[in-house]
């Protein structure tokens, strides 16, 4: 239950009608459209669709014929994946097959659903038709193809139209249905004539081999005109069939029967040809869904049932789908047989395992014996949503109510929540028993489901989506994601609220009863004595003491070291590090070794893995400010039949972390219930190592599947033994953990036993993150902690302590420091993935693997992509021994060895940015030497495999032409861009001078984050002798350079985003994820926030500033699609980019982009350079690039969107040859980072992250600054060369310009070279071709900017009154209608003021009223002058960006609700706000005023996380707050009314500290903030406050963050020293 609780309530009373005429129309409508959504795609109806790419519809219609020809092909693509539950090509016997991360990859959604149902289950054809208008309503949530016409899918559940079929029934001469015992069924049958009669027959032998009647087949009257071009090729044959079931009375019965059909025909169907185009929408006595591949407005054109006014029902669910991909398919569109589901399942390739596990252990007596007919639960193949429909489906069937089954599958954060703990203790011991039995389906999702019985809407743990209700007098209640969805007389509302975080609410039709959260939760916890259950037998384990003396010498503890593959690096920059500190190692710049399977060096097998991580579909979470939603708990021990509830199901072990010391262990195999067993995991070469390791695995996984078959519920894979022998080495435990793993899921013994590693070989992050991840319950650590206890006892360690050059730790809290580390950086890893829980983590395999071969991964990393191939078993087995060997050889050093992978060392590993390539480097452009240039060419060419890309060699059938016919180097270089360096990460000397050249060649230099001082944005006029008093630090300038960067950074810490920097920009960048650090937001230190930063930040020197992971506006890729409507609203003459960093399934993701009308995709490597970050993320999180660009280049293709966006690529570029070979590969521009900085005079130091640098690149320091060598004129030689390089090249193959080799991979193949570790490397996909855009790369580059259409802004700025104030800064005064679709309204008009007057020089006024609902972003980047005053209602964003002005929001008059009740406007309010004030008559959704800088506010009430980051400015709140309040809040004050005393627990104290209003100065500044709030929306309970102010001053507490503390406003004892002068603070 939430803090919404109050309102909620009080809604329960009004949904039970107490005292309110009952009429006929008493519906609760509900629409939610969540994360995922809201984000229109399209404004305009179809008639007016904007042109696309500037092309016309008719033009676009022709370009699509040409697709016929490869229709076929895609088609097939199409039919290879299955849909259909159970029509998965299975041997007879069922053997569980994994879940694959490539199928899972090409599905994936986002949506808009929402639901009405009347409360006393009257069915009318009004419910219906109702549902379809705001159907229609949400198109803007859904996407189109590339054809305009095909949707992505739209459907509708009801209960079933009697009516309707009982009249068709007679006019077949059937008879009038007999309700109670007929089944309907709708299928999707095969489009062909004679294979549908064959499903026909297989569906009427196997209803009668049953026992069921078929009354008869009943052809679905559609009209197929208005289907979209792709939907029209695969559309189905639609079919109802009306069964009669006579044996059965029960209804649950009935639809068992019916499920247990299905089940069969589907099976049967599999081993069909036709078995992939069956499909049942729905079977089932009680609902029927009408769904297709529509556009939701057609969607009741398309069935004329459903124009029909016999078709009646007392609900109906809707859905809207937004599929990423552009190969939607009919059977996924939704509502699915139970659930519409809006969002994203991340952990879905583990839920999908664990359910296959689970098949064995499944019994029912519901099911009288026949569960083996109902299997497979699960299918890889379908979308994450159709899966977990099919778990929900399950658990119904088999007797479970609808509520139950979701709060089993979506529990809620009930951890430490501290109104749940206190109120509904009930709750938490329901969650607390199933949450070892099933795993969290972990991900943002609002879910819809209905059984015909219950309707009702569950929101995920997270609640990152919009759900708001409102009540109307005449008994009419809707839930919506969008306020203004139908058109409502709003002095007729009663009541209006929203769901929050977690929260359910439940309609029971027979009963008419509505109820609320927690009396849903409260009804199904107390159905068995769960609490118990859970105290009688689940045992929290107590953990053990750490040890406090090594157990072996210091030469053992090295030769284990050695034989495990420690390197010198690993114990010192990691565990060392991790002892001392607590916390994880950072490190800077980027990962410049080779990828492991291309080295010389021997790796561990971790270090083929890299973390998968969220971008666009789903957003990551913040696992430092938002870990109230997090858990790393683990269950061991038996997982018991979940369809069965009993005391013996919680008979489990819950550990609180899965980071076990030796004392943990020990206790653990001492457990008499886990009857647990060790496995020793060694394997034998004294026969030869080939062949030796997969014989051992195979031994290993016999005894695993044995000992659990003998009754044990814990193995312990352990690699621990008192002498190492030379012959035996240990498996690499990751691949052990892996194959025992798959093999008992693939014998259904999964479920009886829980895996724990004992090992040597784990001491990172992302090695605990790894064997988790393929299966680990948790692991000991035992060579890692030896290895603490042996530093902290050191001599050195301890002399370091007593001279204080190291803080002193105790033994065990070194050993704990180190567990603390591991911890925390598994929180990282996983909220990376936007996952909250590790119980969900285990075994979700969310990782890519790179270098291994199909015969290690089908063995123990099933399902997981590897797509380059690699190492074999036996090839493996060598790079282990190569270990091994050397804890056995005389000659092997004293100590350890370092490989150099993190710092370059002699000798170590090759990195790519050496110094000896930037001293060749520097020679060329400080000289403008050509030869020099060549000497650093061959340096490159001559390097060892490095990445990808070096395996390839150009080729080429045409003759060499002279250079003089090849394109002049300066149209090459306008096709370069630097990378998104922040100045603060690096210093304004670098900066500028990078921008300068970038300026003078026609490239493009970028902003990075943190805004751009104004001075840069004129050409200078005043250079003299290199020289300019204007930017004096600089040398080498000439008049008419400009500094100003072309491509503008909106990065999520919104720093310097004012409406002039947006409209001052060519290009807008949206980073969305760093290559360095993807999934990860950033944090400036303090140290490096100097003055000049500071005033660019609007912020406070010296205050560290943090970016958070997520852009707060993009939990979706809608809500993408918003943020890049908002930048092209504000200006209208940028092109807006999106930045993705490579990983598998970024193709699915970039046409989703694509479709949210970006101008540009930026990909980057896994390579990219960074100011600061953790190193087991600079190491194991991304892809390279050369295969996200062939993903995002083929996937654009296939799915007609390659035109509409340009592609730009980054990540380790050095040379020409780099550049072409992205050429090649489908890239039009091209992106250096780190080497641009090497040119200016970077020395790869590597210390950016200490503000130490030697040469004043990347330090603020001024001493350090001044000695930086660089000047504009380097970077631009260093370009020239490249594009000369590229010249020279393209002549060679025997092309004239870079628009001809373009996306030519055939200009491409391997080079003949052997690599060290492995033959087996596979390059196919990057050498792959799947056609080319029908643009050259040039007409992509020089198109329009994409537009949005006709928009409310022109209309208005076209009204002579306003554009004159504009121009003559006067005062206008303008009142307007405002509806849901108008969005970013404002946004424009400040773009215009800004661009003439800056951010604040407009001297007029703009007073404008609007009345109505607002669409999203209202009053987006407000500037001063503008006075915006909103009558209604607002969605999400209200002020985002605002930099001044005033806007005020407040209700209709006379409304029948209390306003300071009402939720009136929606989530992330004042996002990144400079300036500005803002009141709210009413409250507001979650994360109010993130990120703020300067805007005060005054709101009646807020959501979870209010005030979060927030760095300036003052938020007054008068009423309640949810969870989480001033979370990483660095600066600014707030004010916070507390009239019952249950504040404090909601605060994140992390930062902040709490006291009442002392300071009279703050006092002064908190009455008139309120008195402002008063005059400006007539706010009762602001005027109640102010008649008794000494009473409510008391009430109110004052939030203050350490930058605050010496303020007026906050500091009690300020007054003696300015008496008199009080001012306030203001913006």
């Amino acid at each position: 239950m939430s803090v919404h609780s109050a309102h909620v309530v009080q809604s329960v009373k009004l949904f039970a009608g107490n005292g309110i005429a009952n009429t006929n129309k008493d519906l609760v409508f509900a629409d939610f459209v969540g994360f995922s959504s809201g984000k229109k795609t399209k404004i305009n109806s179809p008639s007016t669709r904007r042109r696309v790419g500037g092309v016309n519809n008719s033009n676009v219609q022709r370009r699509f014929l040409g697709l016929k020809k490869n229709w076929a092909s895609i088609k097939s693509v199409l039919d290879v994946e299955r849909v259909n539950n159970g029509s998965l090509h299975r041997s007879s016997d069922l053997k569980p097959k994994v879940a694959n991360l490539e199928d899972i990859l090409s599905e994936r959604g986002a949506c808009g659903v929402g639901f009405i149902a009347n409360l006393e289950n009257k069915g009318s054809h009004e419910i219906v038709k109702d549902a379809l208008t705001a159907l229609g309503c949400m198109e803007h949530r859904g996407g189109c193809g590339a054809d305009n016409d095909s949707g992505d899918g739209s459907g509708v559940m009801t209960s079933i139209p009697w009516e309707l079929f009982n009249n068709w029934a007679n006019e077949q001469g059937i008879g009038a249905l007999d309700q109670a015992h007929t089944g309907v069924g709708m299928i999707f049958l095969p489009k062909d004539d004679d294979l549908m009669k064959q499903a026909q027959t297989v569906i009427m032998n196997i209803f009668k081999q049953e026992g069921l009647e078929v009354l008869g087949w009943r052809s679905v009257p559609v009209d197929t005109s208005i289907v979209g071009y792709y939907a029209r090729e695969t559309m189905p044959n639609i079919q109802q069939v009306f069964v009669q079931i006579a044996k059965e009375e029960n209804i649950d019965d009935i639809e068992r029967e019916l499920y247990i059909c299905r089940k069969l025909i589907e099976r049967a169907a599999s081993s069909e040809t036709w078995g992939n185009e069956l499909y049942f929408c729905s079977l089932s006595n009680q609902t029927v869904v009408y769904k297709g591949m529509l556009r939701s407005e057609v969607l009741g054109k398309f069935y004329f049932d459903l124009q029909n006014d016999l078709y009646k029902s007392p609900f109906a669910i809707y859905h809207r789908r937004y599929s990423t991909n552009t190969s939607p398919r009919w059977p996924l569109a939704q509502p699915m047989r139970f659930l519409g589901h809006n969002g994203e399942i991340n952990t879905i390739q583990g839920n999908l395992n664990w359910m296959q596990s689970r098949e064995a252990s499944l019994k029912s007596p519901v099911w009288r014996g026949r569960e083996n007919e109902i299997r497979p639960f699960g299918n890889p193949t379908a979308s994450d949503s159709a899966n977990l429909d099919s778990a929900a489906e399950l658990l119904i069937r088999s007797g479970r109510i609808p509520e139950e089954a979701l709060m089993i599958l979506v529990p809620e954060a009930y951890k430490n929540h501290p109104t749940l703990a206190i109120k509904y203790p009930e709750i938490v011991d329901f969650y607390d028993y199933y949450k070892g039995q099933m795993e969290a389906w972990d991900g943002p999702a609002l879910l819809l489901f209905s059984d015909g019985k219950t309707v009702g809407a569950c929101l995920d743990r997270n609640g990152l989506r919009p759900a708001r209700y409102w009540r109307t007098v005449d008994n009419v209640v809707y839930v919506a994601s969008e306020v203004g969805v139908l058109p409502v007389d709003d002095s007729k509302v009663v009541m209006k609220g929203r769901l929050g975080p977690g929260m359910m609410i439940a309609v029971n039709l027979p009963s008419g009863q509505v109820y609320e959260n927690a009396e849903v939760k409260k009804q199904v916890a107390l159905s068995n004595p769960y609490g118990k259950w859970v105290s009688e037998n689940l045992r929290f384990f107590k953990p053990v003491n750490f040890l406090s003396a090594t157990l072996v010498d210091n030469e053992a503890i090295l030769r284990r070291q050695q034989a495990h593959g420690y390197s010198s690096e690993d114990v010192q920059m990691v565990i060392e590090t991790m002892a001392s500190q607590g916390k994880e190692p950072t490190f800077c710049m980027g990962d410049d070794i080779p990828l492991a399977v291309l080295s010389r060096k021997p790796h561990m097998l971790f270090d083929y893995f890299k973390q998968r991580f969220a971008q666009v579909t789903n957003p990551a979470i913040d696992p430092l400010r938002e870990g109230l939603v997090m858990s790393l708990e683990v269950n061991l021990g038996k997982r018991g039949n979940i369809l069965e509830v009993g005391p013996e199901n919680a008979s489990q072990v819950i550990l609180s972390s899965p980071v076990l010391n030796e004392g943990d262990l020990e206790s653990l195999l001492k457990d008499p219930y886990l009857k647990s067993q060790v496995l020793p995991t060694f394997f034998d070469i004294g026969k030869g190592v080939d062949g030796s390791l997969e014989k051992t695995l195979y031994k290993l996984c016999e005894a695993a599947d044995e000992a659990v078959r003998n009754g044990c519920h814990l193995l312990v894979l352990s690699d621990r033994s008192d002498e190492l022998e030379a012959t035996r080495p240990a498996i690499p435990i990751l691949l052990a953990v892996g194959a025992v793993h798959q093999h008992l899921i693939q014998n259904g013994l999964r479920m009886q036993a829980s895996i724990v590693a004992d090992t040597a070989q784990c001491f990172s992050t992302h090695q605990f993150a790894c064997l988790i991840g393929y299966g680990a319950s948790a692991a000991c650590p035992y060579l890692a902690l030896e290895t603490c206890r042996q530093w902290r006892l050191s001599t050195k360690t301890v002399n370091l302590m007593r001279n204080g050059k190291m803080p002193s730790v105790t033994i065990e809290q070194a050993q704990m420091n180190f567990c603390k580390a591991v911890k925390s950086g598994l929180m990282k890893i996983l909220s990376k993935m936007g996952i909250s829980l590790l119980s969900s983590y285990c075994g979700a395999q969310i990782f890519e693997i790179y270098g291994l071969s199909k015969e290690i991964v089908d063995i123990a990393f099933c399902g997981s992509m590897s797509s380059i191939g690699g190492l074999t078993l036996d090839e493996l087995a060598r790079e282990t021994l190569s270990f091994w060997v050397k804890a056995f050889s005389e000659d092997t050093a004293k100590r350890l060895e370092n490989f150099g992978f993190i710092q370059f060392r002699p000798g170590g590993e090759y990195h790519s940015n050496n110094p000896e390539m930037s001293k060749l480097l520097h020679k060329a452009v400080r000289q403008k030497s050509e030869s020099a240039y060549s000497i650093y060419q061959q340096h490159l060419a001559s390097r060892p495999v490095n990445v990808l890309r070096d395996l390839l060699e150009f080729k080429s059938d045409r003759s060499p032409i002279p250079v003089g016919r090849v394109e002049p180097a300066s149209s090459i270089v306008e096709r370069f861009c630097t990378g998104g360096m922040s100045l603060g990460a690096i210093s304004r000397e670098t900066h500028e001078a990078i921008a300068i050249a970038m300026n003078r060649l026609g490239g493009k230099s970028n902003s990075g984050e943190g805004g751009e001082d104004p001075i840069r944005w004129s050409p200078l006029t005043d250079v003299e002798d290199g020289y300019s008093p204007t930017l004096p630090h600089l040398k080498g300038l000439q008049n008419g350079d400009m500094a100003t960067s072309a491509i503008k950074q909106v990065a999520s810490g919104r720093f310097g985003v004012t409406p002039t920097f947006l409209v001052n920009a060519n290009q807008l960048e949206i980073k969305i994820a760093q290559g360095a650090k993807p999934g990860e937001g950033g944090q400036l230190p303090g140290k490096k926030v100097s003055a000049y930063i500071a005033r660019l930040r609007n912020s406070k020197p010296g205050v560290p500033l943090i970016s958070p992971p997520p852009h707060h506006d993009i939990y979706s890729i809608e809500d993408l699609a918003q943020l890049i409507f908002d930048l092209h609203q504000v200006n209208p003459k940028a092109k807006v980019s999106v930045k993705l960093v490579a990983e598998a399934g970024i193709g699915t993701v970039a046409s989703g982009v694509a479709k949210g009308n970006a101008d540009i995709i930026q990909i980057s490597g896994h390579d990219g350079g960074t100011g600061a970050s953790p190193v087991s993320s600079i190491k194991h999180a991304g892809g390279p690039w050369e295969l996200g660009l062939t993903e995002t280049h083929q996937t654009l293709i296939q799915n007609g969107l390659r035109e509409r966006v340009l592609l730009r690529v980054d990540g380790g570029f050095k040379s020409g040859f780099d550049v072409l070979m992205a050429a090649t590969m489908g890239a039009d521009e091209y992106g250096f980072g780190s080497i641009a900085m090497i040119a200016t005079g970077c020395v790869m130091a590597r210390i950016c992250h200490t503000n130490n640098c030697p040469v004043g690149v990347a330090s603020q320091r001024e001493e350090l600054r001044a000695r930086f060598p660089g000047v504009p004129g380097d970077l631009v030689n260093y370009f020239l060369y490249v594009a000369e390089e590229v010249r020279g090249m393209l002549a060679q193959l025997g092309y004239e310009k870079l628009d001809d080799v373009i996306g030519h991979t055939d200009l491409l193949r391997p080079r003949d070279i052997s690599l060290m570790k492995t033959q087996h490397l596979d390059l196919s996909y990057i050498l792959s071709n799947v056609g080319l855009p029908k643009w050259t790369s040039t007409m992509i580059r020089n198109q329009e900017v994409h537009s949005n259409g006709p928009v409310l802004d022109d209309i208005l700025l076209s009204d002579q009154e306003i554009s004159e104030a504009i121009k003559n800064e006067t005062v206008v005064n303008k009142t307007a209608k405002i509806y849901n679709v108008d969005r970013a309204v404002c946004g424009r008009i400040s773009g215009v003021i800004a661009k003439k007057y800056g951010d604040t020089g407009f001297a007029g006024q703009l007073n404008i009223t609007f009345t109505g609902s607002a669409g999203q972003s209202f009053s987006c980047f407000l500037t001063p002058g503008m006075n915006i005053r909103l009558v209604g209602e607002a969605n999400d964003y209200v002020g985002k960006g605002m930099a001044g002005g005033e806007l005020v929001v407040v209700p209709v008059e006379n409304t029948g609700f209390c306003p300071e009740d009402a939720t009136i406007v929606g989530n992330t309010c004042l996002y990144g706000a400079t300036g500005g004030q803002v009141f709210v008559r009413g409250k507001a959704g979650e994360r109010f005023a993130v990120r703020n800088s300067l805007a005060e506010a005054v709101v009646e009430g807020t959501g979870d996380h209010c005030c979060e980051y927030m760095t300036g400015g003052c938020v007054v709140v008068l009423g309640k707050v949810g969870r989480n309040v001033a979370a990483g809040m660095t600066g600014g004050l707030a004010y916070i009314l507390d009239e019952d005393d249950t504040l404090i627990p909601k605060v994140n104290k992390e930062i902040v500290k709490i006291q009442r209003v002392v300071a009279p100065v703050g006092q002064m500044q908190l009455k008139s903030l309120i008195e402002a709030h008063v005059e400006k929306t007539g706010s009762s309970k602001g005027a109640n406050i102010l008649n008794e102010w000494d009473k409510y001053l008391r009430l109110f507490w004052q939030l203050v963050p350490p930058s605050e503390e010496d303020t007026p406003e906050a500091c009690a004892d300020y007054e003696q020293t300015s008496t008199g002068q009080v001012t306030l603070q203001s913006a």
